[in-house]
């Protein structure tokens, strides 16, 4: 399949509201799934990665976003900053205890958060120990590299 036609096909599901278009061919088999506003996945032919792609506008509001966010104070204390992009986990299974809350003392090389990238969870330690004072990010958001994620005091 051609990458116009597949491009095709993605802006299709991207603004339509179905949620899952599968689509077999001499050539191998597309099917595209659009998990959540934010983001569709799409796994490509056999053999080939699978991309994430986000809507071009929902890149836009959220350049608007953190401009926005960007004109508060910048908060005290150590920040702990998002290494890779992928989505935000609190906890390590679904419905789980977060990992840690606000208030909670933390060491360094503890675990604070998961980061799911390319569907493979990694955990992200903090190389600064105190108390956390504020969660950045919300539970299941995509973050971005450099994003913050937590603030210790």
């Amino acid at each position: 399949m051609d990458l116009r036609k597949l491009k095709t096909l993605i802006d299709l599901v991207s603004e339509s509201n179905i949620s899952e278009l599968e689509i077999t061919e001499a050539e191998g088999k597309v099917r595209i799934v659009k998990s959540a506003p934010v983001a569709a996945g799409v796994a490509l032919p056999t053999g080939q990665p699978a991309v994430a792609l986000a809507p071009v506008a929902t890149a836009a509001s959220a350049a608007a976003a953190s401009a926005e966010s960007a004109v508060p104070a910048a908060p005290t204390g150590y920040v702990v900053k998002s290494p890779m992009v992928g989505t935000f986990y609190r906890a390590s299974s679904p419905g789980g205890k977060p990992l840690v809350e606000v208030g909670q003392q933390v060491k360094e090389g503890e675990a604070v958060c998961i980061i799911e990238a390319m569907k493979i969870m990694n955990e992200i330690e903090t190389d600064h120990g105190g108390t956390i004072t504020k969660v950045m990010a919300e539970n299941g958001q995509a973050v971005e590299f450099g994003q913050p994620l937590f603030v210790i005091e």
